[in-house]
């Protein structure tokens, strides 16, 4: 298997953006009843609207080219990543993952202000983007885990932190149990750890407690369905998403918070669409729920947790039980579940924080 690093620019074929809009202008919108069912037609409209006759994609490619970006193969899969380095000399790496329906442009907005302290290794989950479409199976959590692992080695860091959101959230946590001689710290902003079903778990629970209880469980009721599908049969979905990019962006949408703008919304789905990996994205959610993985040991790389109100409301008594270094737990009022995006000085300024207490700068 090559190891080599070669440099990568993203140049979408005007032919495929013309292909997009012919797409765009002969979408067939679905009809709706008054009540809420999903979706919205009228958001999807107004977001395609704006997509068809205001979007410049060209404009945020220039935006992802300004940073350095690479490939590499890892493991038999190309992998694409962003590799901006800092001025510091002695500046600690950190490889920063997304997750569905999300992507690397997650972490744009905090690009700057985290490369003044920073390396930053910020690569796209294999078989979302331009890491390609993935063509075997496997590539859940632990797998890329493992080969992000590799490519910190690969680019020479003997010893970094990790950082995630959503998806990230998973892989983080499992880079330091692969590798917990040169990760010296997780940072996320979800610990997704649930009760087992043992009634003692739920005793005594605080008030704060129930109330993430309660969030967790509307939204399994209310907003799971996306999770089941990508976890039984994403192929039969892949074709739908594969063919409509409205449909693709009615798909995404549902876990697109109402505040998050009109830009990034419609930049995560083109992304996807731009790249053929609507379907092999969701493949991710497959993996996770085929593998039956469940740790035997909690993690000891030392975790902090960076949540925000309006998004996954972590339980900190589940966390304790499967991360016995839990070195830091904030809750903010703003940020929802993309806060790198939506806050990104207090983003930034907690993952500063975070590693720089435990390496005592």
């Amino acid at each position: 298997m090559s190891s080599d690093i070669l440099p990568f620019r993203i140049e979408i074929p005007q032919a495929d953006l013309d292909d997009l809009q012919t797409r765009l202008d002969l979408t067939r919108f679905a009809e709706e009843l008054p009540d809420e069912y999903g979706v919205s037609v009228k958001r999807v409209r107004r977001l395609a609207e704006y997509w068809r006759n205001g979007y410049d994609w060209r404009a945020w490619e220039a935006k992802i080219n300004r940073w350095p970006q690479f490939t590499t193969v890892i493991d038999g899969q190309r992998v694409h990543f962003l590799h901006v380095r800092s001025s510091r000399s002695d500046a600690l790496p950190l490889i920063l993952t997304h997750g569905w329906p999300g992507s690397l442009v997650e972490f744009l907005d905090v690009i700057e202000p985290l490369s003044r302290d920073f390396h930053l290794v910020i690569p796209s989950l294999p078989g979302f983007g331009f890491s390609a479409p993935v063509l075997e199976s496997g590539w859940g959590t632990l797998r890329t885990a493992r080969a992000w692992a590799e490519l910190m080695n690969r680019l020479g860091y003997e010893r970094y932190g990790a950082v995630g959101n959503d998806g990230g959230s998973m892989v983080s946590p499992e880079i330091g149990r692969f590798a917990p001689a040169n990760v010296v710290g997780v940072h996320v902003t979800q610990i997704f750890s649930f009760p087992t079903g043992d009634p003692a778990e739920f005793v005594d629970m605080t008030e704060e407690e129930q109330a993430a209880m309660g969030v967790l469980q509307r939204f399994w009721e209310e907003m799971g369905a996306f999770n089941t599908l990508h976890s039984q049969q994403p192929q039969t979905l892949a074709h739908a998403l594969a063919d409509s990019p409205v449909g693709l962006l009615g798909w995404m949408a549902q876990l697109f918070d109402l505040e998050l703008d009109d830009d990034f919304v419609i930049t995560n789905v083109a992304l996807h669409w731009l790249t053929g990996t609507a379907g092999s994205a969701i493949r991710f959610y497959y993996e996770n729920a085929k593998a039956g993985w469940q740790p035997t040991e909690p993690t000891t790389t030392p975790i902090g947790l960076a949540s925000a109100k309006g998004d996954f409301q972590s339980i900190q008594r589940f966390a304790e039980r499967d991360h016995k270094n839990i070195a830091q737990w904030h809750t903010y009022e703003r940020g929802g579940h993309y806060a790198a995006h939506l806050s990104p000085a207090v983003y930034a300024g907690d993952v500063r924080a975070f590693f720089t207490d435990l390496l005592g700068d």
